[in-house]
């Protein structure tokens, strides 16, 4: 109690001579505080290669006893064949879920759960991804159980009928949600129908898949020289290598797969399409065109111009004027894609209720001219380019964000020392640019609305507002059926 009492006359007796010693403002925006500084580290820091050339970016970070090893692998749905979409997804699952060679599924779940471990992996669009987060102390056992998972996948059937089970349930709910129809159907406005970003498993294509199958898609894919690590956690840097390196051992890499990505033959076409959903009161609606490649020199332009319209929250201007100002919708924003392979996309999107419809859209669509035609305020220029220099550093919050942002950028062809030269290029953006690219890369002549909603009611309106899609220029409106859930196709 003693103790207590002295620390406490200390402070007392302390605290009013710092204030006094330092000057009291007015308010609280007179109020200086010292530049913060941050620089990124240089990617050279955590990049190694292993003795087998698999390239490894590390880092030691001792603020928890966890360790996360990540693999980014080449490969994915773009190579499966057409017959058989969902061979990917199905494979990177059951190489998990379906056990390993030396492992039945139920006991490499006990191993797993024993050591407090989560392992998982997967496959996407154009690769995959396999990870482990285990106890620093348990690193040797759970990359045992890691590069067995990844090399001598079991594929257990019993475990494969469970999962085309859940797959098939998956796939009759389809069309519950409008979110999920909404996804769907614009990826087919953007790329069409045969293109593998568009592809969708059906029930046909899914019995379709073999044990076999996956299996050779897995001895295809899944080797050391097709992959990169991000390894970051409680550990000595160079005894985690050695652990690596004998994790690896007798693994013996192949040339990496580099078959280009097929490119869509598609042109998206202008028009107002419009699927129903009678049982729903409000509807989602998406206004867009194709984007952008990642190599794009206007990319952190574009970048700057999109946050205005939309892309940055309550800041921006389709946010203001549909949600604030109108109060239409809680959802509202837009998008601008960078694809590496191909055009991504550009989409603005609000949720409104039914009869909102039209005039939301004519509001979006209002915004995206007038950031064409007049120059933004130096006040939204500056919040925008403030507020990507204030994220920048976030990027870089912990170990594991470092390596496995340096490991995507080397994965996927990015030179990773482009952040080191980011906010200077930020800082560089005017108005007169924003205007030029917003001029070259949003195009209204080429806007594809899609609307999904209960229809009668949308095209209805409110009468409270001057607004409808028949009014919105010279685009047709188009009705498109709902898709069976099951195949896809239209009933």
């Amino acid at each position: 109690m003693k103790t207590i009492v002295k620390y406490s006359l200390i402070l007392f007796l302390v605290i009013p001579v710092v204030l006094i010693s330092q000057e009291i403002v007015d308010h609280p925006d007179k109020l200086t505080f010292p530049e913060l500084v941050f620089d990124p580290p240089h990617p050279s820091e955590y990049r190694t290669e292993l003795s087998n050339g698999m390239v490894v970016y590390i880092a030691e970070d001792k603020e928890l006893p966890l360790i996360n090893v990540s693999v980014l692998l080449h490969g994915g749905d773009a190579w499966e064949p057409v017959e058989k979409t969902g061979l990917a997804s199905l494979t990177g699952t059951m190489m998990r879920e379906g056990g390993t060679e030396t492992r039945p599924p139920d006991e490499l779940d006990d191993e797993i759960d024993f050591l407090a471990a989560n392992i998982s992996t997967s496959f996407g669009n154009r690769s995959g991804n396999a990870n482990l987060n285990v106890l620093s102390y348990e690193i040797e056992s759970g990359l045992d159980l890691f590069i067995d998972i990844l090399r001598n996948p079991r594929f257990d059937e019993d475990r494969i009928r469970v999962q085309r089970e859940r797959i098939r349930q998956n796939l009759a709910r389809r069309n519950d949600r409008t979110s999920d129809i909404e996804s769907r159907e614009w990826r087919y406005l953007m790329y069409g129908e045969d293109h593998y970003s568009t592809r969708g498993i059906t029930v046909e294509t899914l019995d379709a898949i073999t044990r076999d199958d996956m299996k050779e898609f897995h001895e295809q894919f899944v080797h050391p020289g097709n992959m990169m690590l991000a390894v970051a956690g409680d550990f000595d840097r160079d005894e985690m290598i050695e652990h690596l390196e004998r994790a690896f051992e007798g693994w013996t890499p192949r040339e990496q797969w580099n078959e280009p990505v097929p490119e869509p033959d598609h042109t998206p076409e202008p028009g107002i399409y419009m699927i129903d959903k009678p049982d729903v009161n409000q509807g989602r609606v998406s206004i867009g065109h194709l984007g952008l490649t990642e190599d794009n020199p206007d990319r952190i332009t574009v970048q700057v111009m999109n946050g205005i319209l939309g892309g940055s929250g309550f800041t921006s201007r389709i946010v203001g004027r549909v949600r604030s100002d109108e109060g239409l919708a809680y959802s509202a924003g837009s998008a601008f894609g960078f694809g590496r392979d191909y055009p991504a996309t550009f989409r603005a999107y609000f949720q409104s209720r039914n009869e909102a419809c039209a005039f939301g859209a004519q509001l979006v669509v209002k915004e995206i001219e007038r950031i064409r035609e007049e120059n933004v305020s130096d006040e939204e220029l500056t919040t925008q380019i403030n507020f990507m220099l204030e994220a920048f550093p976030r990027q870089f919050a912990s170990a594991s964000q470092i390596v496995s942002l340096y490991a995507r950028d080397e994965f996927n062809g990015r030179d990773p020392e482009r952040w080191l030269t980011y906010r200077d290029e930020v800082r560089e953006v005017t108005a007169d640019n924003v205007r030029e690219v917003a001029g070259k890369y949003l195009n209204p002549d080429d806007l594809v609305i899609l609307v999904v909603g209960k229809v009668e009611d949308i095209l209805a309106g409110d009468p409270q507002y001057d607004a409808s899609f028949e009014k919105m220029g010279d685009l047709e409106i188009k009705h498109l059926p709902l898709r069976d859930p099951l195949t896809l196709q239209f009933d």
